[in-house]
């Protein structure tokens, strides 16, 4: 990998203080966000080839976990190499989610378990789930202490979104109740569930919870593109680390470049199109071990060719025989099309990548925002809000 170091003059990052969830400490203040379809283990160990950081999987319903669900249960295994082993929960009902966190304790299958209440995803909020749960704050409190005593000595942290919408904020009162509840940190989008990811990131949001919240670490997420808008990030809002989720498509080295700044160190990725090609390669190659099959593994990382092509010199042509890709072998003469002597194109493959979408007025149950509590059917079989698979 080709690492720029800046230009003299530049200013020299200091070292950020290491991140300590419970028991867990991360000398990186870094960790993953979990994407649907994109953090399964062959992308965590891809991103942590490259740099370091807590990495987490993709969003595990607690109902399918409880029923063990074959899917499920394979979103649910860690390789070898993860030593920390890091599963999000999703769930709506406090009795479930406490048994499926009972469970990943009991046998040993996590060393960190976060919580979503961020999803903006319309399956997901129109169940009350995700980002509209905590409005609910007598629900949310009652999932987050049943899920921090069931974790036991295993650290519990929650993720979460601003509000609903502008005039549904929710991230200062369910902030305070999940650190009175016990969680080890807590992570902000500085979005609502309307904004989806559209516009820019509230990180004035971001402060303010770190000022509401003395004694739980508060972590960062929105807009991180580079390594300098973490760093930014944590001077502007005094957050103790921060959440990366689009910003990784395509680049897993950016977690190389937000370890060297988070350790003070003036060094920057500025991979070539061969470089780009070997980390692609390797990202198909650790699919197929984790699908145990070549032919799913192809049809998984066409999703990925955009993000890690732009800006690079490669033809529509070729990028769309790229997207329909069907064997490992196929893959490698495509790739061997392409001049892998191309150096690092610059501006054009930084910035905003993945799908930003538009404000949108968030599908909810029927008389959410009514009121706080639970009201009429919203009691009954709470479990309906959750679906019988995961990953998003």
């Amino acid at each position: 990998m080709t690492l720029r170091t800046p230009a003299i003059g530049e200013p020299a990052p200091s070292a950020v203080e290491p991140l300590r969830i419970g028991p867990l400490t991360l000398d990186v203040p870094v960790v993953l966000a979990p994407m649907a379809g994109i953090t399964n283990t062959a992308f965590r160990r891809l991103c942590r080839e490259y740099g370091a950081g807590l990495f987490v999987s993709e969003m595990i319903t607690s109902r399918a976990l409880v029923e063990r669900n074959a899917e499920t249960m394979r979103l649910i295994t860690h390789h070898e190499t993860e030593t920390t082993r890091s599963i999000q929960l999703y769930g709506v009902d406090p009795k479930t989610v406490s048994e499926a966190v009972t469970m990943l304790v009991a046998e040993d299958r996590a060393d960190h378990i976060d919580l979503n209440f961020g999803c903006p995803v319309p399956k997901v909020t129109r169940k009350g789930g995700g980002a509209a749960l905590p409005w609910k704050i007598g629900l949310f409190r009652q999932i987050v202490e049943a899920a921090v005593t069931a974790a036991g000595p295993i650290p519990l942290t929650v993720k979460m979104r601003k509000g609903i919408d502008a005039d549904h904020l929710t991230y200062i009162e369910a902030g305070k109740a999940a650190a009175g509840a016990g969680v080890s940190s807590i992570a902000l989008h500085g979005r609502t569930a309307a904004e989806f990811y559209s516009g820019h990131a509230d990180w004035s949001a971001i402060e303010k919870l770190k000022n509401a919240i003395s004694d739980v670490p508060v972590l960062g997420n929105g807009d991180i593109w580079s390594a300098d808008d973490a760093l930014r990030m944590v001077r502007e809002t005094g957050c103790d680390g921060v959440v990366v989720g689009r910003g990784c498509l395509g680049r897993p080295w950016l977690f190389g470049d937000l370890a060297a700044a988070f350790r003070g160190q003036q060094l920057k990725a500025e991979p070539g199109l061969g470089q780009v090609i070997n980390a692609f390669r390797r990202h198909a190659e650790l699919l197929t071990e984790y699908f145990d099959s070549e032919d799913r593994a192809c049809r998984d990382i066409r999703k990925h060719v955009a993000w890690y092509f732009k800006g690079y010199p490669v033809g529509g042509d070729l990028r769309a025989s790229l997207a329909v890709v069907q064997s490992l072998a196929q893959l490698d003469d495509l790739l061997g099309t392409l001049d892998a002597s191309l150096p690092y194109p610059g501006a054009d493959v930084e910035g905003p990548r993945g799908r930003a979408g538009t404000p949108k007025k968030p599908s909810l149950p029927e008389h959410w925002l009514e009121s706080q509590d639970l009201v009429g059917a919203q009691r009954l079989n709470l479990t309906e809000g959750e679906g019988d698979t995961s990953g998003g």
